[in-house]
Formats: C-alpha cells, sequence, structure tokens
C-alpha cells in the first residue's frame, strides 16, 4: 500500500504543474485585458497597480513627468467616458485625475535642491500643455474639471524665481546687450508676470525659456 501510494505523486505533480500554468495565463491574460479599463471599471485597480509598479523604477527627477503622463491618460479616460456618456463612471474618473495631478505636485516639492527642481519643471512644460489641451476638450463635452492647482502652485513657486533671476540678468547685462534684445528681454518679462498674476505659471515658464532659443 505504502508503495502504491507513490504512484499517484507524479500524476498529482502534473496536475499541479497544468494548474500552475493555466493560473499564471489566467492572471497574465487578465492584466492585459485590464490595461483597456477606465476608471469606475471593475479591472481598472489592477490597471493601476501595473502603472505603480512601473513607476517604482524611475528616478526621482523623472517621477513627476511620470505622474503627469498618467494625468494626461487619466484625461483620456474621461474624454471617453464623456463621449459615451456612461454617467456612473464619471466621478472615479474624475477623482483619478485629480490624484494623478496631486501626486505629480507632490514628487515635484520633493526635489528640495532648486537647479534640480528647475530642470524637472522645464520637463513639464509640454506635459502641462498637453493637459490643457485635453481638459479643453473634456470640458466641450460637458464635464468640468478643476483647475490643475496642485502642479500649478509649484509651477508658480519655480516661475517667481526665474523671473527675479531674469531681472538680475538684464541688470547685469545691460551693457553687453543691444536694444533689441533688452527688449525682447524686457516684453517676455512683461508677459511671464502677466501670466503668473492669471496663475497660468506653466505658461509663464514657457515664455521665458524661448530666451533659450533663438528667435526665427
Amino acid at each position: 500500500l505504502f508503495l502504491e501510494s507513490f504512484r499517484f505523486i507524479p500524476k498529482l505533480f502534473f496536475q499541479y504543474k497544468v494548474a500552475f500554468a493555466t493560473l499564471i495565463l489566467v492572471l497574465i491574460a487578465t492584466f492585459t485585458f485590464a490595461q483597456n479599463s477606465l476608471p469606475g471599471e471593475l479591472l481598472f485597480p489592477l490597471k493601476k497597480i501595473a502603472e505603480k509598479s512601473r513607476a517604482i523604477f524611475v528616478s526621482q527627477e523623472e517621477q513627476p513627468k511620470v505622474q503627469l503622463e498618467l494625468a494626461n491618460k487619466r484625461l483620456e479616460e474621461l474624454a471617453k467616458i464623456a463621449e459615451k456618456n456612461e454617467v456612473k463612471k464619471l466621478a472615479p474618473a474624475i477623482e483619478e485625475f485629480q490624484a494623478s495631478i496631486g501626486e505629480a505636485a507632490e514628487k515635484l516639492a520633493k526635489i528640495k535642491e532648486p537647479e534640480k527642481r528647475r530642470e524637472v519643471g522645464i520637463k513639464l512644460v509640454p506635459e502641462i500643455k498637453k493637459l490643457e489641451e485635453k481638459k479643453e476638450k473634456v470640458e466641450s463635452l460637458g464635464v468640468i474639471v478643476e483647475e490643475t492647482e496642485g502642479i500649478e502652485e509649484v509651477m508658480c513657486q519655480l516661475v517667481e524665481r526665474e523671473i527675479k533671476n531674469l531681472s538680475t540678468t538684464i541688470e547685469k547685462q545691460t551693457e553687453l546687450l543691444d536694444a533689441n534684445e533688452i527688449q525682447r528681454y524686457f516684453e517676455v518679462l512683461s508677459e511671464a508676470n502677466k501670466y503668473l498674476e492669471e496663475g497660468k505659471c506653466s505658461l509663464a515658464l514657457e515664455k521665458i525659456l524661448l530666451l533659450s532659443y533663438p528667435q526665427e
């Protein structure tokens, strides 16, 4: 009887192996389907887990950009939901978008070194522009999305410092610059201050960055 029991071991091992392989395939298929899920749907939490696992391997300086990329994805999802008029999914989608924005602002605020924060802030400008464009599309579909206050607040701090630096540059280089260059500096400074007062700090930073490139 003892020896007879050993005959079933290979069979049991094979069955467990098949069951384990099947489970792995099911999990892979589930995560694959989850990539197309929307906020408010059953598989969406799995999609978020996959996104967060990828973000783990990103450096601190790249994390704000990654979070803004996710915020852009959330707006795309929100647009799909609005187009389909899936009312029940609107609130979860808006919450997910706002959470991504808040996390991006938090990641940017954690970068304490001024020069590094400046470099990171510059990289965020294109993503913020995309956010504004997509937000306009969503709102054209009748869905009101709150302003991106979290990230704009941090960007405003960055812009204030850049405006001070620009003012100092103008004072120090007045004798080295010709009249056209000085006028250009003052025009950019004026526009940047205007956007700063309006709270459109990503646009203000974009104006300042134009000084880094030759005019066409």
